[in-house]
């Protein structure tokens, strides 16, 4: 993975986060903690749910219900930041 700056990510807001739920359009983004993660590519993230978490949304709140911790962002490189 590369270390790009956060700040020189491209900002996205939660409308256009709302719209890769990989139903309305092919891709599967998901936000946590301020930070936009492209789950496309993962195996676990098919037609935009994961067990009960769907894409497309910021899931910071929803994550202490899941089975593992923050470290599973670890594995995916931001694309972008998530504008409040």
């Amino acid at each position: 993975m590369t270390n790009i700056p956060q700040s020189s990510l491209p900002t996205y807001t939660q409308a256009q986060l709302a719209l890769r739920n990989g139903q309305d359009k092919p891709q599967i983004w998901c936000a946590y903690k301020g930070l936009v993660y492209d789950m496309t590519s993962s195996k676990l993230w098919r037609n935009g749910k994961h067990y009960e978490h769907w894409a497309g949304q910021d899931l910071t709140k929803e994550l202490d219900m899941a089975p593992h911790n923050a470290q599973v962002f670890d594995k995916f490189e931001p694309i972008g930041r998530l504008k409040f």
